[in-house]
């Protein structure tokens, strides 16, 4: 065999060993499930959309809620973690949606858009098999902050709305969030984890306003009206809170931004629903923890949902 020839073999033998692997890896890697609903509309904008994994189940199903992350100006429903659907398993559905993002809106748009959807499956329960009075949200950063939000503040059902999605409930039974913020005040950011994180580039984009106006009256209103916490009582849900952003003081050198996932904002949340006697969970990322399955459980103890 000329040296040639035995090159063209070797690469021939080393495309098929790829090819092996890559087959053995589909093998073993869960396929995503296909959502029972793709893109369905629920309102007039173009990203107000939903996905709705519907689980398998003669009575009607639990819900859970996904609302993806990205700073109120970014983000997509297809950034729904994997590991949601595995809720399927135990006859619970899972939705993921979109809303409408900054600057082509502000705050409380990206709040109200997210209410929208899930008033939007409470009229659709009945069809989709869910069952309305067991609803949960879980999301990521702005999606964290959204959920809280949700969560806390008092129902937004108008009975005597003439859209009939409007009279619908509002309101959750728990929230699981990752890298929250209990707060959007630049000020309590401020106190709380530091300068770098009270200026995160996406919050003049989500107020409307920038840095130069934080101290007006006005601003420091809707500050009141976009903070999670504001709306606390003792009537509201349990959370699950994740965080995975490094501990301790921001260094001298933050960039802006930097600090906006940061466990103070759990830890500030947590005081206040002890004092409620509110369940309130708190993790972050280097307690090591099996952190997937305790959440699972969370939802599962939440939803009324008995463990396989």
């Amino acid at each position: 065999m000329t040296l040639r020839n035995r090159l063209v073999w070797r690469v021939i033998c080393f495309c098929l060993v790829l090819m092996s692997a890559s087959e053995l890896v589909a093998q073993r890697a869960p396929r995503r499930p296909q959502p029972d609903l793709k893109n369905e509309q629920y309102g007039s904008h173009h990203r107000h959309v939903l996905d709705l994994w519907k689980a398998d189940s003669d009575s009607p199903t639990p819900l859970v809620v996904y609302i993806h992350g990205g700073g109120f100006h970014a983000g997509s429903k297809e950034k729904l973690p994997g590991f949601l659907l595995n809720l399927l398993d135990d006859g619970v559905s899972v939705m993921a949606i979109n809303y409408r993002l900054s600057p082509e809106v502000i705050m409380p748009a990206h709040y109200l858009d997210c209410a929208r959807a899930i008033q939007y499956a409470r009229l659709h329960a009945e069809e989709w098999n869910l069952d309305p009075k067991r609803v949960a949200a879980v999301g990521g950063s702005a999606g964290a902050g959204t959920s809280l939000w949700l969560g806390f503040h008092d129902d937004l059902a108008d009975p005597d709305n003439e859209d009939p999605v409007l009279r619908e409930s509002t309101r959750l039974h728990c929230m699981a969030v990752f890298g929250a913020q209990s707060t959007y005040d630049p000020h309590v950011i401020r106190e709380l984890v530091g300068d770098a994180a009270a200026k995160h580039p996406a919050l003049p984009g989500f107020y409307g306003f920038g840095f130069d106006e934080i101290d007006t009256p006005a601003a420091r209103e809707k500050f009141r009206i976009a903070s999670p916490i504001t709306y606390l009582t003792k009537d509201d849900p349990p959370v699950y809170a994740f965080y995975s952003e490094p501990r301790g003081p921001l260094p001298d050198n933050a960039r802006p931004g930097q600090g906006i996932h940061h466990i103070n904002f759990g830890f500030k949340l947590k005081d206040a629903m002890d004092k409620l006697k509110i369940e309130c969970i708190v993790r972050h990322n280097d307690e090591k923890k099996d952190t997937t399955t305790e959440l699972r459980q969370f939802l599962l103890r939440n939803l009324d949902v008995p463990e396989n």
